[in-house]
């Protein structure tokens, strides 16, 4: 990965950014991922900070699904413990402490979202490779950046890395002030050129 790219994470005092109205606004997670999740699905949730995503990923996924909030700060996951339970869906979330650059999931999972936080981790490389090692087969990653803060050449280095870890591109979905790629794990949807 470029030396270019971040490896430090947004601190704490900054999650009002990650999850605010003004946010939630531009990246609705119904109109992202809303044709991504089913009902029963697992999904993770990666360095999911504050947790912008995770009420909506429990609610898309069911009393049968569960969503894993992964971060690699214990305060952001407690931000996130909070917004579910004023949610009522602590049952479909379990919180997961990260070791930075390393997930160490047990769990297989059917879903992987990455948004805007691929640029703060030390090897995206081994990152990609663990998370295809715990994708069901017909799994998917959603890879988003922004753009303000990453640039293509970057976000074309981290689509690199998905793909030598096994990934196939399936698609190049808009998302607003963003770069997003959609990997799946094994697809007989026909892949797009990485470029």
């Amino acid at each position: 990965m470029s030396r270019s790219l971040r490896t430090d994470v947004c601190p704490t005092w900054f999650a009002w950014v990650i999850n605010n109205p003004v946010r939630r606004w531009l990246h609705k997670p119904e109109e992202i991922l809303g044709q991504l999740i089913t009902p029963g699905s697992t999904v993770v949730e990666l360095g999911c900070g504050s947790g912008p995503f995770t009420v909506a990923l429990a609610q898309m996924v069911g009393p049968s699904g569960r969503v894993i909030a992964a971060d690699v700060q214990p305060a952001m996951l407690a931000k996130v413990e909070k917004r579910v339970a004023q949610s009522g869906l602590q049952e479909r979330v379990e919180l997961h402490v990260c070791v930075r650059g390393h997930i160490g999931l047990s769990a297989r999972v059917d879903f992987v979202l990455a948004f805007w936080m691929i640029h703060e981790v030390p090897d995206a490389a081994a990152l990609f490779a663990e998370m295809h090692e715990k994708l069901n087969p017909a799994g998917k990653l959603l890879l988003v950046e922004p753009k303000f803060h990453v640039r293509q050449r970057d976000f074309e280095k981290e689509v690199g890395a998905a793909l030598e870890a096994g990934f196939e591109l399936v698609a190049r979905p808009a998302v607003l002030l963003s770069s997003a790629a959609l990997f799946a794990k094994q697809s007989s949807m026909s892949p797009v050129s990485p470029e």
